[in-house]
């Protein structure tokens, strides 16, 4: 009796995990059973993502039409041939998202880099002109002020923290290829992608929502309606998407604003003053750690906060305020991201054991006066912009190694240093066999007139020589 009690229960049970099932597999009684969408959403953020253009005009290099300004054939013909144009516009096209009822617009720096002119359309299409307040190349965030505004504008929250994670659901939203304002679905395929680009590398959150040429400057945001990055580049082998996109993370988008609604002409970051490296399996054996992670300590500058919390030269870097520290990627971010004035907590190993320190989190100092300022005379270095390297600018630049010496900002294409081949980047080390120690000697040195020149520069990790002839 009892046997057949049991029976008819586990038969009873199987049925009704049967049904159970069945019920998971109905069929949908109608649209809106299997009804799923994103609109909610998208009409929320939309109105604060704006869509940016910007433009400058630029001096073309005047060359003689042959035979329309023959001087003869002018005077033949009254002078009214036909000439080549003496400039031409350049334009460029983005995206970019309200984060302040006044007006305050966060985008690209690459959107707006060089222009004159910025103008935003917003979504109700209203048209205004823009001021450019701050632009940081290092994390490619510029931001922008609506002119004549009078506030009251729609704005997109920035998400409270970088708790994000692979697999959560994204939109991204800006104006791809000029078509006016698009969005997007994907999900976060990877966070804090490490991308190399010059002057050093960055962090970026990764996604397969589709990202064009365009979209630079746009919002990616989470399904709460918060801003979680800023649209920033593509990897694309056709030109389009292929489903990788990368943002700038949102703790990296609030430095800049913050700087910005501070009156700040430059990011100020927080100052390691440590040069690290990665950790090879063969690096964590001889450390006596069983997986290649953490942040390696290789030098360790005079007086830096690094110095001053006991760091030292082999010192592996595990960990900070309790968050694993990956690689060398993961420390600078994670202490870019602490507020100046705080503190931060590092777990590092020495000598197989952990310990703990106090990290304090302050501002690279310019112990240089910077001398900003662009070569003149008849040497190499004529159109070279440069500047007087101190810890200050190597941060304001993401540029390793000890501080000291002169490095180039930037060139003029047709100027002599630009035909010669020096770049943006290059570190000056000595002219003529003679150390370059700042910019005014380089200055100096430059205004010589000399038949034969010694140049030696520091690019990528290697000292460059080579002897100019004028």
């Amino acid at each position: 009796m009892k046997a057949s009690v049991l029976a008819l229960l586990v038969a009873a049970s199987a049925v009704t995990v049967q049904s159970a099932q069945a019920q998971q597999r109905a069929v949908p009684a109608s649209t809106g059973d299997v009804r799923l969408s994103y609109a909610p959403v998208a009409r929320q953020v939309s109105p604060a993502v704006v869509n940016v253009y910007a433009s400058r005009v630029v001096p073309q290099q005047r060359v003689r039409a042959f035979p329309f300004e023959d001087p003869l054939l002018q005077e033949f013909f009254g002078r009214q041939m036909p000439s080549m144009p003496r400039e031409r516009l350049q334009r460029s096209l983005g995206s970019g998202v309200l984060v302040d009822a006044s007006g305050l617009i966060v985008t690209n720096n690459h959107v707006i880099e060089g222009m004159t002119d910025v103008r935003v359309s917003l979504a109700d299409q209203r048209e205004f002109d823009a001021d450019i307040v701050l632009t940081d190349p290092a994390s490619d965030i510029a931001v922008l002020r609506i002119l004549e505004g009078k506030g009251g504008f729609p704005i997109l929250p920035l998400a409270e923290t970088d708790d994000v994670e692979v697999g959560d659901v994204v939109l991204a939203v800006g104006n791809p290829f000029g078509l006016g304002q698009t969005v997007t679905q994907g999900i976060l395929s990877a966070v804090r992608r490490v991308q190399n680009k010059e002057g050093g590398a960055s962090v970026y959150l990764q996604t397969d929502a589709a990202i064009n040429q365009g979209n630079s400057g746009g919002a990616l945001v989470d399904m709460g309606g918060k801003l979680v990055g800023i649209n920033t580049a593509i990897f694309s082998k056709s030109g389009g998407s292929d489903g990788i996109g990368f943002a700038v993370p949102t703790p990296i988008v609030r430095l800049v604003l913050d700087a910005a609604r501070g009156g700040d002409k430059t990011v100020r970051r927080p100052w390691f003053g440590a040069e690290t490296q990665q950790v090879t399996r063969e690096i964590a054996e001889s450390l006596g750690v069983d997986r290649p992670i953490g942040a390696l300590i290789v030098d360790v500058q005079p007086n830096s906060p690094a110095a001053e919390a006991g760091l030292k030269a082999g010192d592996l870097v595990t960990s900070i305020d309790g968050r694993a520290v990956e690689d060398t990627m993961a420390l600078t971010y994670q202490l870019t991201i602490k507020p100046l004035g705080s503190s931060a907590r590092l777990n590092f190993v020495r000598d197989g054991k952990e310990t703990a320190a106090t990290l304090k989190v302050q501002p690279a100092p310019e112990t240089t006066p910077r001398d900003e300022r662009v070569i003149e005379g008849e040497g190499p270095f004529a159109g070279a912009k440069v500047v007087n390297l101190s810890p200050a600018v190597s941060e304001e630049l993401g540029i390793g190694g000890q501080p000291t010496g002169v490095i180039v900002m930037d060139v003029a294409r047709a100027s002599i240093a630009g035909r010669l081949g020096i770049q943006r980047g290059d570190r000056v080390l000595a002219i003529n066999d003679q150390p370059v120690g700042s910019v005014r000697e380089l200055a100096e040195m430059n205004q010589e007139r000399q038949r034969f020149w010694k140049v030696s520069i520091g690019r990528g990790g290697q000292v460059l020589t080579q002897v100019f002839r004028f």
